[in-house]
Formats: structure tokens, sequence, C-alpha cells
């Protein structure tokens, strides 16, 4: 089953990774589909979104948040790690709660981990029609697929597909194919060239007035990366109440691209 990146509706929870190169040594343009639950079907009566009962849906979503937060995943990289990792509680109901105020249908994830912004992100979503999940992790198998695992246990995995591969490589082929969000959540890698090409193809793609969210902001890197978007393309950070770790930055309705002459320096001595 050949799945475009536009995000068509589903009939399987996915992961999809760019095909293999053909014989020429060319990349395929098209991406593989790969149904995680070793199924697959078209027509209506595998529409995720014609069956969903929500308020049940809502309920099995909060229990495997509460459950994750609890006790945490089966399986953990290390001692301490899933506290080290995970979005807290807290921290993720801000993240459901400013998703839907804002009324995201499409968002787009980077880094999935343990899952808990995840299943915050879905919570957020299941009131929205035909909403749209696509989170990009390459390196969900080093959380023995814990995150995807808790998407599943959740009844998400219809509706969220996961792009198995670097952000920095898959964003740009998003910008192309003309994938629109309208919001993003940035946890991925932390270092500042990634964070930076993150930030800037995320600026692409989210659509003009959408929200970017970051978590981790006062690492030095994520902060630096960040600033020059605030500093140089009009990007303001929206009151959330919440200390600087979790960040949200609203991308102005018209989009803003600086002349030559009026680069703001964004290092860590410069005020944003």
């Amino acid at each position: 089953m050949i799945c475009h990146p536009r995000l068509e509706r589903r009939c399987s929870a996915t992961i999809v990774r760019p095909a293999v190169p053909d014989s020429g040594g060319g990349a395929l343009r098209t991406w593989l589909s790969v149904p995680l639950n070793g199924t697959s079907g078209t027509g209506p009566a595998c529409d995720p979104w014609a069956v969903v009962d929500e308020p049940e849906l809502l309920k099995r979503i909060r229990r495997v948040r509460h459950r994750l937060a609890e006790a945490g995943p089966t399986q953990v990289r290390g001692d301490g790690d899933f506290a080290r990792v995970a979005l807290p509680t807290d921290h993720c109901d801000v993240l459901r709660d400013i998703l839907i105020s804002d009324g995201a249908r499409v968002v787009i994830e980077i880094g999935l981990a343990y899952g808990s912004s995840a299943l915050a992100i879905g919570e957020a979503l299941i009131s929205q029609p035909e909403a749209q999940h696509l989170v990009i992790d390459a390196f969900q198998d080093h959380f023995n697929n814990a995150g995807w695992d808790a998407i599943t246990e959740a009844g998400l995995d219809g509706t969220v597909t996961l792009l198995a591969e670097r952000s920095q490589l898959a964003l740009p082929r998003l910008a192309t194919e003309g994938f629109v969000a309208d919001a993003a959540f940035v946890d991925g890698s932390h270092i500042f060239h990634n964070v930076f090409v993150d930030l800037y193809f995320l600026r692409e793609v989210v659509r003009p007035g959408g929200l970017v969210v970051l978590d981790d902001c006062e690492w030095p890197s994520v902060a630096t990366a960040l600033r020059y978007f605030v500093l140089n393309a009009g990007w303001q950070r929206e009151p959330i109440g919440l200390p600087p770790r979790l960040q949200a930055f609203r991308l102005p309705d018209v989009r803003v691209e600086p002349r030559f002459e009026d680069f703001n320096p964004f290092g860590r001595d410069a005020s944003a």
C-alpha cells in the first residue's frame, strides 16, 4: 500500500519510511506505508473517523496517560530515563489545552520517545473532524517502541502516522510535497544545528498564524536556535503560564522575510 505524505485517510496505523533506492541509484518518490497491525484495507468500513466513540476513546487515552505518568513504561533505556526524557504531566496538559484552544486539526510532532506528549496531542485532536497527527522519530527503536505501544494502547494507532527517519531530512520533503500543519510540537534532537534546521523547515510547513511549541527551551542550544526566529522571523511568544522549559510561539499571519541589512544577532547575549 502506497501512502502519500499529505496523510490522506488511512485504514490502519502505519510506520512510513522512504522507499528504497531504485536500481539506478535514484530515490523513489513514493513512500512505502507498512501497516503496524499486519492488516490493510480500503473503503468506508476502514475509515478510522467513521466509527470513533469519542467519549470512550477519551477515557481510554486518559487511562493510558495516567498509567504512563504513574508507573512509567514497561521498558526504559536506563534508570531515570523516563523522568529525564518525558514531558511532565502538567506540561502535557498545557500542550493539550493549547492545541484545543487553537482548534488545531493537523499537528506535526518531532520526537516520540515514551509517548507522553503524543498522548496529550491525541487527546486534543480526537474532537476534531479528520484530525491528522504526524510523528517524526528515527530512533523509536532505541526506546523499545514504547511510545508507539502507548499510542496503540490508547487506541490512537488508526489516526497517528510515525515517520521513522530524521526530522532534518523528512521536513524538507514534507515542505516540498505541500504538507501543511496547524501546529507543531518539537522535542527532538537538542544539537543546535538540528534544532535550527527543524525550526527553519517548520516555518515552511506550519501555516501562517500557526503555533510551534517546544520543550526544553532552557537548553542553550534550543534557546539560541529559537532566538533567531524570534528576532528575525517575527515569531511571538505566547504566554502559557509555565516555567521556561515549555514555550509556545505564534507564527506571523504574514510571513516575515527580513532584508539582508536587517539581520539581528541571536547569540546567547542577544535579547529575545
